[in-house]
């Protein structure tokens, strides 16, 4: 195959959970512009099925957005379910859903603490576990965690104090080494992105807060923009990358090598 190729997604079918806002809708855009089909789920189902309208109107990709709580094994099941009685395959999954709190490690509040765990960890791993169960009977696909530059290692708490975050990020990284080892077997690739600061509605009060000394730690000067998260996905979610798995690739201007 030529490169293009490598890189075209018509015909495969992708879930992007959080897919609605923020980054996940940017990796839904970058999905549906390379020819996939999509699903996209959340806990607020709106954003989802406006954005699977724009990206319809846009990109002549067919969209579902379907309510989810990541961290609810039945909302879990039925998206999948739903998902493969549309399409008959599921190829690709995204696993975007995150949370966050902001708050110094002598203090955090373990309800905090389970709710950031629960479902940035526990609903990785139960959308994982669902799909992941598909694509070993269809004989292969590909699951993309969204992991973050927090999770590489500790950060200065002027720039982001968020001990439960971080430490969610960092057992993503290892849940997808860990997946990648137990399913290479079955053609599926397990791979995460480890984004740096992008502005987002989670990064809003960070970036407003401290952007002068995070901008200082960007070998490239510059926060992530609405197109930097597109060509990873893609990648990952193509054959292009069908030598690479267990992998984090760093989508942070440089932070985490300076």
């Amino acid at each position: 195959m030529n490169v293009r190729q490598l890189l075209d997604l018509t015909g495969k079918t992708a879930i992007v959970t959080g897919g609605g806002r923020g980054l996940g809708a940017q990796i839904a855009q970058g999905l549906a512009e390379s020819g996939a089909n999509l699903v996209l789920c959340s806990r607020k189902v709106e954003t989802c099925r406006e954005t699977a309208a724009f990206l319809e109107q846009s990109t002549g990709a067919t969209c579902h957005a379907f309510v989810c709580d990541v961290r609810d094994p039945d909302d879990v099941r039925q998206v999948v379910e739903k998902t493969a009685e549309i399409y008959g395959r599921i190829d690709i999954l995204v696993n975007n859903s995150g949370a966050s709190w902001g708050e110094p490690a002598a203090t955090m509040p373990l309800e905090a603490w389970n709710k950031v765990m629960d479902i940035n960890v526990t609903g990785t791993f139960l959308m994982s576990q669902a799909v992941g169960r598909i694509m070993i009977e269809q004989g292969g696909g590909k699951i993309i965690n969204i992991a973050s530059v927090a999770g590489l290692s500790g950060t200065d708490p002027q720039i982001l104090d968020a001990i439960g975050y971080n430490t969610s990020k960092g057992a993503i990284i290892a849940l997808t080494k860990d997946l990648a080892a137990k399913w290479g077997e079955h053609h599926i690739y397990v791979n995460a992105i480890a984004p740096g600061f992008f502005p987002s509605k989670m990064t809003r009060d960070v970036i407003l807060h401290g952007e002068e000394q995070i901008l200082r730690r960007i070998p490239l000067g510059r926060l992530g923009s609405d197109s930097d998260l597109k060509g990873s996905a893609v990648f990952l979610a193509s054959a292009a990358s069908d030598y690479i798995t267990g992998a984090i690739l760093p989508v942070d201007g440089g932070m985490s090598a300076s």
